[in-house]
Parts: structure tokens; C-alpha cells; sequence
């Protein structure tokens, strides 16, 4: 059964706590990247600028599927969408299956470029739906629950990930330099296989939400006016085209999911860059997801009922600056402290962000969130900017891309989310 934006009495709890599991799932499936990127590192035998390539081939499948993802969502609803995401990331997990036994990196970035794929798919349809799902006011709210489902999951992840794959791995680096080319194969071909029963375990548990997701009573949700041909306040826009502050939203998120990774998933690496124990270093991206939940209940307290969604925006874009340069300003475990407290500075803004860009789409709703999940694949582009920046002037002093990244954000949370809006008469 459809139900409209403007049913506000309505009690989506239900609906809410369901779309809040697969956040949770795709958070946990997403943060591992932060442990496969030292991980493949060691099995792969692989330099930072190609380890880095676990986040380009995960998220730049958000830019390629994104659009296709509308279409499929366009056929088969939101609830029919986000069944057939978790199908095609319990597809990817399984791949790491012959990556792990013929430890081929390309087999492996396979896998997640799949898993990409599916969460561009749950992404494109759970994003707009639990926007869309109660007053447009209160959409920063529900996203910061949601981020708080998401985040959680990805603060245990490298926890749980990190002691099965990580495991002694500072010990086996040492030992490594030491054995001949044959015993260092069977000793990276014992690592390696260490992945394949946690994979297999989280495409058995994906393939179950699938089912349950299937048979949920979750409705199909549409925004105000997305049925309308022309509804009143888009009556002379033809296409996504026609909304500036959609595009100026995209390139806002864009680079908040790069910087968002960089915190997130580079971390790790940052650290044992700078010398930092890899066992000790392995722990860093639940650092940085603390920071995170802590914003978000932030958020859940605060926003709209002491501060708007776009006030919020701004001091978190501003938090941002600050907290990028005193991570290059500063060294060892204090730097690597500012870029964990950069998730506190990230955690209101993709819920702050999304709603801001898809208000007063309508009938373009489903587009829109289309282009802002190909905005994601700046979890691709950032980090691997980044990793080459790294090598050649240093991996701290390459966090300067951030700072203009960051300056952006509060640009749009100023005025860019104003530009081309118009207003109901």
C-alpha cells in the first residue's frame, strides 16, 4: 500500500527499526574496508596507492550503478529494491571465496565492486524512504538514528574483523622478511584464507534479511508530489537539470564521503604510516566511528527542536576545517586523535546534507537520490587522492585536500542549499 509524506500521524516505527537493521548491516559490511585495506595489504603483497584501491572499487560502484539503480527501483519499489541490494552483496561476499584461495587481488576487488553494487542499490532506495518516511523537518532526526545504526555497526566491525584477519599481525610482518619465497607463499596463503568463513557468514546472514525483508510489511513511501505530472512548485522543471541546489547538494556529499573515508578507513593506514603498531593501529576506525555515534545522539537532541538541520551543517563543516589542520599541525597519536575526532565533525552532515538536496524534488525524488549515491564514489576518488598525494609529499601533509573539501560543505550549508529552491504558492 503507498502512503504520502503529508500522513504524518502515522506510526512508522515499525518501518523504522527495520530500515535502521540494514543500516546497520550495510554499515558493518561498508567499515570492513578499513581492515581489508592492511589486510590485503599484507596477504596481496600490495603498496599503499594499491591497497587503496579496496576503497575505489567499492565506492566508485556507486557511480556506475547509481542511475541504473533508479531504474530497477522505478520497476520493482523501494521494498522489492532493498531485497534484491542485500541478493547482490551476499553475490560479492561469496566471490572472496576463490579470491581468498587463489589470493588474487583483482578476484578480491571483484567481490567489492559487487557489494558496491548492491549497496548502491539499498542505498538509492532506503536513503529517500526513511527521508521521506514523517515530516521533512524532522529528516535530519531519523537520519541520525539511522547513523547511529550505521556507525555502531562500523565501530565493531573492525573490532570483530580486525582480531580474525589482523590477528598477530605486526609478528607475522617480522616473520615474513625472514622466509624464502616458497614458505612466505604458504604463510600469505594461510592469511588470506583467513577471510572466507567470515564472508561466508555474512552472506548467509544477508541472504536471511533478504527473505525477511521479502516478506516484511514494509509500505512503498512516496514523496509530495512525485505521482504529480506537475505538481505546483516544479510546474516548469523538466528534468533533475532544473534544480541547482540538487547539483550543488551532489558535489557537498561528494566530497563528505571522501573525507568521511579518509577519517574512517585511511586512518589505519595513516597510523602505521607514521610508525605506528598495525595491532595497535588496527583499533583506530572504531576511533573514529565513536566519534561519529557521538554526533549523531548530538543530533538526535538537538536537531530540529534546538537547532535547524542547517545550523548543525554549519558548525560541523567549521568543526571539520579546525580538526584537519591540528591533525597536520600535530604528530604521533595526536594527530592520529583529530583525524578520529573528524567523526564527530562528519556525523550530522550526510544526515543533514540528504534531506537539504532531495526537499522539493517530487516526481524527480527517485533521481535525485539517484545522482546524490553517485555522489558516494567520493569514497573512490578522495582516498586515492590522497594515497598518490602521500607518496610524494607525505602522507599527514596529504590531509590538506580535506580543508577545501570541508570549506565547501559549509558554503553549501550557508546558501548553496538555497540556490534554484522555490517555494509553494
Amino acid at each position: 500500500m503507498d502512503q504520502n509524506l503529508s500522513d504524518s500521524q502515522t506510526n512508522y516505527t515499525p518501518q523504522i527499526v527495520i530500515i535502521g537493521i540494514l543500516f546497520f548491516i550495510f554499515g558493518f559490511v561498508t567499515w570492513l574496508n578499513s581492515t581489508l585495506i592492511p589486510y590485503l595489504q599484507i596477504a596481496c603483497e600490495l603498496e599503499t596507492s594499491q591497497a587503496v584501491l579496496v576503497t575505489f572499487a567499492f565506492y566508485i560502484s556507486y557511480a556506475l550503478m547509481a542511475f541504473p539503480s533508479s531504474w530497477v527501483l522505478k520497476k520493482t519499489g523501494f521494498k522489492n529494491g532493498m531485497m534484491w541490494g542485500l541478493v547482490c552483496m551476499a553475490i560479492g561476499a561469496l566471490i572472496f571465496i576463490p579470491a581468498a584461495m587463489s589470493r588474487t587481488y583483482g578476484t578480491f576487488l571483484t567481490g567489492l565492486f559487487v557489494i558496491g553494487t548492491g549497496l548502491a542499490l539499498l542505498q538509492t532506495a532506503s536513503n529517500p524512504y526513511i527521508t521521506i518516511l514523517g515530516p521533512m523537518e524532522s529528516a535530519a532526526k531519523r537520519m541520525s538514528v539511522m547513523g547511529i545504526c550505521n556507525k555502531g555497526a562500523g565501530a565493531l566491525a573492525p573490532l570483530i574483523m580486525g582480531a580474525f584477519l589482523l590477528k598477530n599481525s605486526n609478528e607475522l610482518i617480522e616473520k615474513l622478511k625472514t622466509l624464502d619465497a616458497t614458505q612466505k607463499a604458504i604463510e600469505l596463503d594461510a592469511l588470506a584464507s583467513r577471510v572466507i568463513v567470515p564472508y561466508i557468514i555474512i552472506a548467509t546472514v544477508l541472504i536471511a534479511l533478504a527473505i525477511f525483508i521479502y516478506f516484511s510489511n514494509l509500505p512503498e513511501v512516496k514523496a509530495e508530489g512525485e505521482d504529480d505530472v506537475k505538481d505546483v512548485s516544479n510546474a516548469n522543471r523538466q528534468t533533475i537539470f532544473s534544480f541547482p541546489y540538487l547539483w550543488l547538494g551532489f558535489i557537498a556529499l561528494f566530497l563528505y564521503v571522501g573525507v568521511e573515508v579518509m577519517a574512517g578507513d585511511i586512518i589505519q593506514i595513516y597510523g602505521k604510516a607514521i610508525g605506528i603498531s598495525l595491532d595497535i593501529a588496527k583499533h583506530f576506525t572504531t576511533y573514529t566511528m565513536i566519534g561519529m555515534l557521538v554526533g549523531y545522539l548530538i543530533g538526535i537532541v538537538t536537531i530540529p527542536k534546538y537547532i535547524s538541520q542547517t545550523t548543525a551543517l554549519k558548525f560541523s563543516s567549521v568543526l571539520g576545517v579546525i580538526f584537519a589542520i591540528l591533525a597536520i599541525f600535530t604528530s604521533g597519536y595526536t594527530s592520529v586523535l583529530f583525524i578520529a575526532l573528524l567523526g564527530l565533525a562528519n556525523a550530522i552532515m550526510w544526515p543533514a546534507i540528504w534531506p537539504l538536496t532531495i526537499h522539493g524534488l517530487g516526481r524527480f525524488t527517485k533521481m535525485g537520490s539517484a545522482l546524490l549515491v553517485v555522489g558516494i564514489a567520493g569514497g573512490a576518488i578522495l582516498p586515492k587522492l590522497w594515497a598518490s598525494i602521500g607518496e610524494s609529499y607525505g602522507y599527514q601533509e596529504a590531509f590538506w585536500i580535506m580543508v577545501p573539501c570541508y570549506l565547501y560543505i559549509l558554503y553549501f550549508a550557508i546558501s548553496g542549499h538555497k540556490v534554484g529552491v522555490k517555494s509553494k504558492k
